[in-house]
């Protein structure tokens, strides 16, 4: 079994990519208030802060800030990913099940990346932002509604009409 060996820095920032296993699912914006109920009681039960996320139909950008002294994103994503799943299954979603039983809902790894600095945080967070304009959901970044480009343009982080010619590809950034 191949070991993955993740960067875990107790209180750090990071990037991550989350993807379903049916990358022509619309599974997550289909069923956005389950995913965001899963996003809340994750967060109620183990603290952590959004700096800023985008939701697409089969995958998700987000880059979060753990509490100091604290490392554990897998153990995160494994209950969010775990109670939007479910939800679905309650809501009556059809899904299949692996040879153990278990739903075959997401990608069983997701991307990370240790954010190092201010420059490498905004230029993932304009990654995310840029993303639905990116993979043709929409052509003005500000018309994706399941994205916390809102909530940065109320804040005074970006104007209103925002948008960049094409972040992906400066360097160091990660496509899917």
């Amino acid at each position: 079994m191949v070991q993955y060996r993740r960067n875990r820095v107790p209180g750090g920032t990071y990037f991550f990519t989350v993807t379903l296993r049916d990358r022509h699912s619309k599974a997550m914006i289909e069923h956005i208030d389950a995913l965001r109920t899963a996003f809340r009681e994750t967060l109620r039960e183990r603290p952590f802060e959004i700096d800023a996320m985008v939701v697409l139909p089969e995958h998700l950008h987000t880059v979060w800030t753990l509490p100091q002294e604290d490392d554990d994103y897998a153990g995160r994503w494994r209950s969010i990913k775990s109670r939007f799943t479910r939800s679905l299954v309650k809501a009556g979603a059809e899904m299949s099940q692996n040879t153990k039983g278990e739903y075959d809902l997401w990608q069983r790894r997701f991307w990370e990346h240790t954010i190092q600095g201010d420059e490498d945080l905004s230029r993932h967070v304009d990654y995310i932002h840029f993303n639905p304009v990116k993979h043709g959901w929409t052509t003005r970044v500000q018309d994706w509604p399941y994205s916390t480009f809102h909530q940065h343009v109320q804040r005074g982080l970006y104007p209103p009409d925002w948008s960049i010619p094409d972040p992906v590809n400066n360097e160091g950034m990660y496509g899917e």
